[in-house]
Protein backbone atom coordinates (compact mmCIF):
# COMPACT_ATOMS: atom_id res chain seq x y z
CA UNK A 1 0.00 0.00 0.00
CA UNK A 2 1.45 3.35 -1.01
CA UNK A 3 1.69 6.10 1.56
CA UNK A 4 -0.51 8.26 -0.68
CA UNK A 5 -3.36 5.89 0.13
CA UNK A 6 -3.23 6.93 3.78
CA UNK A 7 -4.30 10.16 5.46
CA UNK A 8 -2.76 11.55 8.63
CA UNK A 9 -4.99 11.75 11.69
CA UNK A 10 -4.73 14.26 14.55
CA UNK A 11 -1.96 12.17 16.15
CA UNK A 12 0.12 12.25 12.98
CA UNK A 13 -0.53 8.58 12.19
CA UNK A 14 -0.99 7.46 8.61
CA UNK A 15 -4.43 5.86 8.50
CA UNK A 16 -6.80 4.27 5.97
CA UNK A 17 -10.37 3.65 7.06
CA UNK A 18 -13.81 2.44 5.94
CA UNK A 19 -17.36 1.86 7.14
CA UNK A 20 -19.74 -0.67 5.63
CA UNK A 21 -23.43 -1.45 5.83
CA UNK A 22 -24.33 -5.12 6.02
CA UNK A 23 -26.81 -6.30 3.39
CA UNK A 24 -27.94 -9.76 4.50
CA UNK A 25 -28.89 -8.68 8.05
CA UNK A 26 -29.02 -5.36 9.93
CA UNK A 27 -25.53 -4.19 10.80
CA UNK A 28 -22.47 -2.02 10.23
CA UNK A 29 -18.71 -2.47 10.40
CA UNK A 30 -16.01 0.18 10.73
CA UNK A 31 -12.28 -0.45 10.42
CA UNK A 32 -8.99 1.38 10.14
CA UNK A 33 -5.51 0.36 9.04
CA UNK A 34 -2.40 1.95 10.57
CA UNK A 35 1.30 1.29 10.42
CA UNK A 36 2.54 -0.77 13.39
CA UNK A 37 6.30 -1.19 13.62
CA UNK A 38 7.50 -2.76 10.39
CA UNK A 39 3.99 -3.91 9.49
CA UNK A 40 0.37 -2.85 9.82
CA UNK A 41 -2.48 -3.17 12.30
CA UNK A 42 -6.07 -3.59 11.13
CA UNK A 43 -8.64 -2.83 13.84
CA UNK A 44 -12.41 -2.48 13.71
CA UNK A 45 -15.80 -3.24 15.20
CA UNK A 46 -18.71 -5.08 13.61
CA UNK A 47 -22.22 -4.57 15.03
CA UNK A 48 -24.87 -6.77 13.46
CA UNK A 49 -27.82 -9.08 14.05
CA UNK A 50 -26.45 -12.59 14.52
CA UNK A 51 -28.71 -15.66 14.39
CA UNK A 52 -28.55 -15.75 18.22
CA UNK A 53 -29.23 -12.04 18.70
CA UNK A 54 -27.43 -8.68 18.64
CA UNK A 55 -23.66 -8.94 18.20
CA UNK A 56 -20.88 -6.43 18.85
CA UNK A 57 -17.45 -7.76 17.90
CA UNK A 58 -14.18 -5.84 18.08
CA UNK A 59 -11.28 -7.27 16.11
CA UNK A 60 -7.58 -6.71 15.44
CA UNK A 61 -5.27 -8.32 12.91
CA UNK A 62 -1.55 -7.56 12.93
CA UNK A 63 0.54 -8.28 9.83
CA UNK A 64 4.25 -8.02 9.11
CA UNK A 65 5.97 -6.00 6.38
CA UNK A 66 5.02 -8.69 3.82
CA UNK A 67 1.34 -8.49 4.89
CA UNK A 68 1.46 -11.98 6.44
CA UNK A 69 -0.65 -12.41 9.57
CA UNK A 70 1.15 -12.47 12.91
CA UNK A 71 -1.69 -12.13 15.38
CA UNK A 72 -5.47 -11.73 15.61
CA UNK A 73 -7.86 -10.92 18.42
CA UNK A 74 -11.66 -10.95 18.63
CA UNK A 75 -13.61 -9.65 21.63
CA UNK A 76 -17.24 -8.70 22.24
CA UNK A 77 -20.60 -10.35 22.71
CA UNK A 78 -23.36 -12.18 20.88
CA UNK A 79 -26.71 -11.79 22.67
CA UNK A 80 -25.90 -12.67 26.29
CA UNK A 81 -22.65 -14.51 25.60
CA UNK A 82 -19.14 -13.10 25.80
CA UNK A 83 -16.92 -13.78 22.80
CA UNK A 84 -13.14 -13.66 23.08
CA UNK A 85 -10.49 -15.39 20.99
CA UNK A 86 -6.78 -14.97 20.35
CA UNK A 87 -5.20 -16.21 17.15
CA UNK A 88 -1.44 -16.49 16.74
CA UNK A 89 0.82 -17.49 13.87
CA UNK A 90 4.53 -18.23 14.12
CA UNK A 91 7.09 -20.69 12.79
CA UNK A 92 5.21 -23.59 14.38
CA UNK A 93 1.90 -22.74 12.72
CA UNK A 94 -1.45 -21.31 13.86
CA UNK A 95 -2.97 -21.34 17.34
CA UNK A 96 -6.51 -20.58 18.45
CA UNK A 97 -6.64 -19.68 22.14
CA UNK A 98 -3.38 -21.56 22.62
CA UNK A 99 -4.39 -24.73 20.77
CA UNK A 100 -2.56 -25.72 17.59
CA UNK A 101 -4.59 -25.68 14.36
CA UNK A 102 -2.84 -28.21 12.07
CA UNK A 103 -5.41 -27.90 9.29
CA UNK A 104 -4.09 -24.43 8.36
CA UNK A 105 -0.35 -25.00 8.74
CA UNK A 106 1.56 -23.15 6.06
CA UNK A 107 -1.14 -20.57 5.35
CA UNK A 108 -0.27 -16.89 5.75
CA UNK A 109 -3.55 -14.94 5.73
CA UNK A 110 -6.26 -14.67 8.39
CA UNK A 111 -9.80 -14.18 7.07
CA UNK A 112 -12.49 -13.20 9.60
CA UNK A 113 -15.88 -14.32 8.34
CA UNK A 114 -17.94 -11.54 9.93
CA UNK A 115 -16.13 -8.56 8.35
CA UNK A 116 -15.12 -7.47 4.83
CA UNK A 117 -11.99 -5.75 6.18
CA UNK A 118 -9.54 -8.68 6.00
CA UNK A 119 -9.74 -9.02 2.20
CA UNK A 120 -7.51 -5.95 1.99
CA UNK A 121 -4.67 -7.78 3.79
CA UNK A 122 -4.85 -10.80 1.47
CA UNK A 123 -4.85 -8.69 -1.68
CA UNK A 124 -1.97 -6.51 -0.49
CA UNK A 125 0.13 -9.61 0.13
CA UNK A 126 -0.69 -11.69 -2.93
CA UNK A 127 -3.27 -9.97 -5.11
CA UNK A 128 -2.92 -10.71 -8.85
CA UNK A 129 -1.84 -8.24 -11.51
CA UNK A 130 -4.37 -6.96 -14.02
CA UNK A 131 -5.77 -9.84 -16.08
CA UNK A 132 -4.16 -12.47 -13.87
CA UNK A 133 -5.56 -15.06 -11.45
CA UNK A 134 -4.52 -15.84 -7.89
CA UNK A 135 -5.56 -18.84 -5.82
CA UNK A 136 -5.29 -17.85 -2.15
CA UNK A 137 -6.16 -20.37 0.53
CA UNK A 138 -6.62 -18.50 3.80
CA UNK A 139 -7.05 -19.36 7.47
CA UNK A 140 -10.76 -18.68 8.06
CA UNK A 141 -12.48 -18.05 11.39
CA UNK A 142 -16.00 -16.88 12.23
CA UNK A 143 -18.11 -16.26 15.30
CA UNK A 144 -19.35 -19.50 16.85
CA UNK A 145 -16.58 -21.64 15.32
CA UNK A 146 -14.26 -23.75 17.45
CA UNK A 147 -11.50 -24.20 14.87
CA UNK A 148 -9.64 -22.26 12.22
CA UNK A 149 -10.25 -23.87 8.83
CA UNK A 150 -8.73 -23.56 5.37
CA UNK A 151 -10.81 -21.53 2.90
CA UNK A 152 -9.78 -21.79 -0.77
CA UNK A 153 -10.39 -18.60 -2.73
CA UNK A 154 -9.85 -17.42 -6.29
CA UNK A 155 -9.29 -13.79 -7.30
CA UNK A 156 -9.22 -12.78 -10.98
CA UNK A 157 -8.35 -9.13 -11.50
CA UNK A 158 -10.54 -7.64 -14.23
CA UNK A 159 -9.67 -3.96 -13.79
CA UNK A 160 -7.77 -1.64 -11.48
CA UNK A 161 -10.67 -1.79 -9.02
CA UNK A 162 -12.58 -5.05 -9.68
CA UNK A 163 -11.94 -8.72 -8.99
CA UNK A 164 -13.95 -11.79 -9.91
CA UNK A 165 -14.00 -13.63 -6.60
CA UNK A 166 -15.06 -17.14 -5.65
CA UNK A 167 -14.90 -19.28 -2.54
CA UNK A 168 -16.22 -22.64 -3.79
CA UNK A 169 -16.49 -24.36 -0.40
CA UNK A 170 -18.85 -21.71 1.05
CA UNK A 171 -20.09 -21.39 -1.77
CA UNK A 172 -19.91 -17.73 -2.82
CA UNK A 173 -18.93 -15.91 -5.99
CA UNK A 174 -19.26 -12.29 -7.06
CA UNK A 175 -17.44 -9.32 -8.55
CA UNK A 176 -15.79 -7.33 -5.75
CA UNK A 177 -15.28 -3.61 -6.22
CA UNK A 178 -12.42 -1.94 -4.37
CA UNK A 179 -12.16 1.58 -2.96
CA UNK A 180 -9.08 3.72 -3.73
CA UNK A 181 -7.64 3.00 -0.26
CA UNK A 182 -7.67 -0.78 -0.86
CA UNK A 183 -10.69 -1.80 1.21
CA UNK A 184 -13.54 -3.68 -0.46
CA UNK A 185 -16.20 -1.19 -1.50
CA UNK A 186 -18.87 -3.59 -2.75
CA UNK A 187 -19.25 -7.16 -1.52
CA UNK A 188 -22.47 -8.17 -3.32
CA UNK A 189 -25.30 -9.44 -1.10
CA UNK A 190 -23.13 -9.11 2.01
CA UNK A 191 -21.55 -5.65 2.47
CA UNK A 192 -21.55 -2.20 0.87
CA UNK A 193 -19.23 0.65 1.84
CA UNK A 194 -21.20 3.68 2.95
CA UNK A 195 -21.08 6.63 0.55
CA UNK A 196 -18.07 8.91 1.09
CA UNK A 197 -16.62 6.45 3.62
CA UNK A 198 -13.26 6.31 1.81
CA UNK A 199 -11.40 9.66 1.83
CA UNK A 200 -11.14 11.24 -1.65
CA UNK A 201 -7.87 11.59 -3.48
CA UNK A 202 -6.26 8.49 -1.94
CA UNK A 203 -5.59 6.57 -5.18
Amino acid sequence: MKMSQFRKNADGENVAWAIWRRLDTPGHDAARLVRAGAGYLLAGTAVFLHAKGPACIGYQVQVDHEWSTIYGQIEGFVAGETVRHEIGRDGDGWRLDGSMMPDVAGLRDLDLGFTPATNLLQLRRAGPQLGRRAELTVAWFDIGETRITALPQVYIRRSETTYEYSAPSVPYEAVLEMAPNGFVQSYPHLWMMEESAAPPGMA
